[in-house]
């Protein structure tokens, strides 16, 4: 596998190069900035897979995309946090938070690998990425819900859910007063809509405003129950693989 890094710090270069090591991926080339890693794309053939940074020395990355039409395949090496992250999962984007976890760096190498005999190629639109990550403020999320009650159609601020959750394939919006009412998004519609300051998506069948958690508890298998002010129904626990970010979300 042909494969270069991009990251302006170069210990943290060093240590992924020696990680990549260690999983059979040789790394020879790596980039510090933004204006090398154009010369070097304009002079040389494109690798297979780039492990790129977002914030280097003198830019962001996208700079590179807007200079240069890249080829290779990207997986992100990033320090921002999940409020950030669904731009990556509206792109089937491929990341890893920093300081990178051996464990997650294989299991990225190992999806890319994969996708190489089905010749699959992920078409990603940079420009959105970057305008998510750049001005994440500036987007607008969903501040109320209407659910229908009968003949009537009711209003739900979104301050007033403790949680969304899926159940005999419906999903429901539960609010902090015990009530619950059936909603026609699906949970991965949810997630995009939500501000993700405030909601979390737990597992596939949970998301959980911050503002109703009331305990968080040890759980099996390295997990997390939580639980919630009002909410009786099944456990909700974090997914295994959820518990790492869920708990830099918490901060």
């Amino acid at each position: 596998m042909h494969a270069i890094i991009i990251e302006d710090e170069k210990p943290s270069a060093r240590r992924l190069q020696r990680m990549l090591l260690q999983i059979g991926v040789e790394v020879e080339v790596l980039l510090h900035s933004v204006e090398e890693s154009i010369e070097w794309f304009q002079t040389h053939d494109h690798p297979e897979l780039i492990f790129l940074d977002i914030q280097l020395s003198d830019g962001l990355s996208f700079e590179i995309f807007e200079a240069i039409e890249i080829k290779s395949a990207v997986i992100f090496t990033t320090a921002f946090d999940e409020y950030a992250l669904k731009a990556f999962k509206l792109n089937s984007i491929d990341y890893l938070l920093k300081p990178i976890d051996e464990e997650d760096l294989h299991d990225a190498v190992k999806k890319f690998k994969m996708r190489i005999p089905q010749r699959r190629q992920v078409l990603v639109d940079f420009n959105e990425i970057k305008n998510l990550l750049i001005n994440p403020l500036e987007r607008s999320y969903k501040k109320r819900f209407s659910v229908q009650v009968g003949q009537h159609l009711k209003l739900i601020n979104s301050d007033d859910v403790e949680c969304f959750y899926s159940e005999n394939k419906g999903t429901y919006l539960y609010t902090q007063n015990g009530r619950n009412y059936l909603l026609n998004s699906t949970l991965d519609q949810l997630e995009q809509e939500v501000e993700p300051n405030k909601f979390f998506r737990v597992s596939r069948k949970f998301i959980v405003n911050i503002e109703a958690i009331k305990d968080m508890l040890s759980y099996t298998n390295s997990r997390l129950e939580i639980k919630l002010n009002s909410f009786k129904g099944d456990a909700v626990i974090v997914s295994r693989e959820r518990v790492k970010q869920f708990r830099a979300w918490l901060e």
